[in-house]
């Protein structure tokens, strides 16, 4: 597509002046090229989270052409801003700036990435407003500032466009839009000089795959990590959390980790960091006989600082200005600070048997979290602090458990560009089933993970329903703190929930291997539609006549696009369509290939639009031809370390089939130093016609979990 280089500078006062830069990019790993523009800050988004890019997997990736044009790419700096200017071409779709919930395509909207909790509106004001963006033309822009930037993503149209939009008379010309067409995605920082980076293709997903994978790689979490957890009661006592354990055991619904809301605190908002000695009386003990049980414990936290914690005078000299919820915020910028507050995390926590965190409220209201008039002892402005609050927690926490060599896995509030290989999956308070699809597959244009979490319903089909997106999601979560929901409150669809939370158990060794390739190549296990090859992402100019709109309530007539934001792809070869409260049939859009049904083998179309009517117990998931899935047997823990699993091959369509299966202990970090393997799949046409299935041999001194291999070869027949 486009060709070499990108631009900087020139800054007097009030003048402005760019120059376009043939030299100034330099490529830094393959295919991605960064340059410096003015003078940037020396705290940035890469600064705070800290993690050095996978070179080993961008190597893998190779090299690739600079996607761009120098002549039409501009950045200026003047009265201490940065305005970056980056063509678009007219047929060109965006995707990403974030954590979005009602868009998918951004070409054509107004943005300011600002970290805050989402509030019903895609303004840029979210839990993870990450300033990359990925064109449909195959490339992939981020700016590396933790400022709140804005975006005019394709609105603005300027004066001197190589490519200005016709002036259109409205009152004869029913092409007219109150949305001329625009060239170029237009950046303001509130900064005098910025670091952009620039990643190539040549596909989409390429270019994601090299953002991710400069970014750390994403998390490989533990096993147990993707089982299913439940998040109790907030005044739930030990013997209590004992209880609902039992009940999971009992009923026969999976269980790997439970969550303690407040009530583990002795005082919290703010908070203490102690626990509660009448609630658990022996945390320790209590959670040794929990993991005896396969059980882990995740806590809630935020990071405000009671006066009656034990650390609030040692954490006073490294806190902020103004409190939250009358509890100080520590500057987790300062070695010292971080020393004292994670120190009785060791101490109370970690070396009492916790397995990871829930961090919440590191994102906002305004009116809960500091003023941008705050003052932080480092320095460092509290626009900044707020842009990276969340990076700074994930980073620190997670930084504990590679102290003792054990990987965690936990929920957070707020992340941002830099915070992929971190091992938090972001939440947040709004509930919209729907929206909640479109974060899960917004989470893997951004490099950040969501969970579509299930609380409480009106019903037992909503229930259902969202149980079955929890199971294709990356953290299969009831969150009950409030309304102390359990998987059988709806008992008319009790057996249901547990056939799908059964499910994702089986799906295990699928799920694993999803994750261990955003690990080592930068793929997304969660993905937006556009990234699937074969898939038509619909662009262009928006318009809309007179004719077809309500002049009344849009005086402008202003054209919605069609966007495909209810199915996405999870891991390599499933599309999963969720059904919604109500529905009864949905359309689908298959991208080109042959395309299956996960449940029967069924073939159901081939690059075409179907109508499914899944009822009431299955949400629609389909395969591509020839695709291998591995499963588990079913079982109410995941595989622990050592453990032997035994593995069933599905395979579907007429094509023959190949798959890597990816393993280690599933717990520690030695997999970093070698202690893992890839074990091939596949699967052959013999003479005769039938299907012959092999797996590779072990490697000597790799891990071997696996204890037998079976193979299932899908056909109408072969109904799960």
């Amino acid at each position: 597509m486009y060709q070499n280089a990108f631009f900087t500078l020139a800054l007097f006062l009030f003048l402005s002046l760019a120059v376009s830069a043939q030299h100034g990019w330099e490529e830094v790993a393959p295919g991605v090229w960064k340059i410096v523009v003015g003078t940037p800050d020396d705290f940035d988004l890469l600064s705070a989270a800290a993690v050095p890019p996978r070179l080993e997997g961008l190597r893998k990736l190779g090299a690739a052409p600079f996607p761009l044009d120098s002549a039409q790419i501009v950045g200026e700096v003047t009265e201490n801003q940065t305005q970056l200017r980056l063509p678009l071409v007219r047929e060109e779709q965006i995707f990403g700036f974030g954590l979005n919930f009602k868009t998918v395509h951004q070409r054509g909207r107004i943005l300011r990435l600002h970290v805050d909790h989402y509030g019903n509106s895609d303004n840029g004001r979210t839990h993870a407003p990450v300033p990359f963006y990925v064109s449909s033309e195959g490339y992939g822009v981020f700016v590396n500032s933790a400022r709140y930037i804005d975006v005019y993503a394709g609105t603005g149209s300027r004066q001197d466009s190589p490519d200005p939009p016709e002036a259109r008379d409205r009152n004869t010309d029913n092409a007219w839009t109150a949305r001329p067409y625009s060239d170029a995605v237009e950046m303001r920082i509130p900064v005098g000089g910025v670091e952009v980076y620039l990643f190539a293709g040549p596909t989409p997903l390429d270019a994601v795959r090299r953002y991710n994978l400069y970014t750390g790689g994403g998390p490989l979490p533990p096993r147990w990590g993707l089982g299913f957890t439940q998040r109790v009661h907030r005044l739930f006592s030990d013997e209590q959390v004992r209880q609902e354990v039992q009940e999971f055991e009992d009923r026969g619904f999976p269980l790997d980790f439970v969550g303690l809301e407040p009530g583990w605190l002795s005082k919290s908002y703010p908070n203490t960091f102690v626990w509660d000695s009448g609630r658990f009386p022996d945390p320790e003990g209590f959670m040794t006989d929990l993991k005896k049980k396969g059980i882990r414990i995740n806590l809630w936290v935020n990071p405000f600082v009671s006066p009656e914690s034990p650390i609030y005078n040692d954490i006073l000299p490294y806190t902020g200005t103004h409190t939250v919820w009358a509890g100080v915020v520590p500057d987790f910028t300062i070695p010292a600070a971080q020393q004292v507050f994670w120190g009785i995390f060791e101490r109370e926590h970690l070396a009492k048997g916790v397995s990871g965190y829930k961090i919440d409220e590191v994102d906002g209201y305004d009116e809960w979290l500091w003023p941008d008039v705050a003052r932080f002892p480092s320095g460092i402005s509290a626009e900044q602090i707020r842009q990276t609050y969340g990076l700074l927690v994930q980073k620190q926490s997670a930084d504990l458990y590679r102290k003792k060599n054990e990987r965690t896995y936990g929920l957070v509030r707020a992340s941002n560009g830099g915070g992929t290989s971190f091992p938090y999956v972001i939440y947040n308070d709004y509930y919209n089933h729907r929206d909640f699809i479109t974060a899960l597959i917004n989470s893997g244009y951004a490099g950040v993970l969501w969970t579509p979490e299930a609380r409480a319903s009106k019903s037992a089909e909503e229930w259902l329903r969202r149980m079955q997106t929890v199971v294709f999601s990356p953290m299969a979560m009831i969150n009950a703190w409030a309304s102390g929901t359990k998987p059988w409150s709806f008992p008319e669809v009790e057996a249901e929930v547990r056939q799908m939370a059964v499910l994702r158990m089986q799906m295990m060794p699928y799920w694993y291997t999803e994750f261990a390739k955003y690990h080592h190549e930068g793929t997304p296990p969660f993905r937006g539609m556009s990234l699937e090859e074969g898939f038509a992402v619909g662009s262009g100019p928006l318009t809309i006549a007179d004719s077809e709109a309500d002049l009344e309530t849009n005086p402008y007539a202003e054209a919605v696009r069609k966007e495909v934001k209810d199915q996405y792809m999870a891991g390599e070869y499933l599309l999963v369509a969720p059904m919604f409260e109500g529905e009864t049939t949905r359309q689908v859009v298959l991208p080109a290939g042959r395309w299956y049904d996960f449940y029967s083998g069924e073939f159901v179309g081939e690059g075409e639009v179907i109508t499914v009517t899944p009822g009431l117990d299955k949400i629609p998931v389909f395969v591509k031809d020839g695709a291998l899935i591995p499963l588990t047997d079913a079982r109410l823990h995941a595989p622990g370390n050592g453990e032997k699993y035994n593995l069933e091959v599905r395979h579907y369509g007429e094509k023959p089939g190949e798959y890597l299966l990816y393993d280690d202990d599933g717990e520690t970090f030695d997999y970093e130093r070698g202690a893992y393997s890839w074990r091939r799949l596949s699967v052959t046409r013999q003479k005769n016609g039938s299907w012959k299935g092999e797996v590779s041999n072990p490697e000597k001194g790799k891990p071997n979990n696996l204890s037998t291999v079976s193979w299932r070869f899908m056909t109408a027949r072969q109904a799960l």
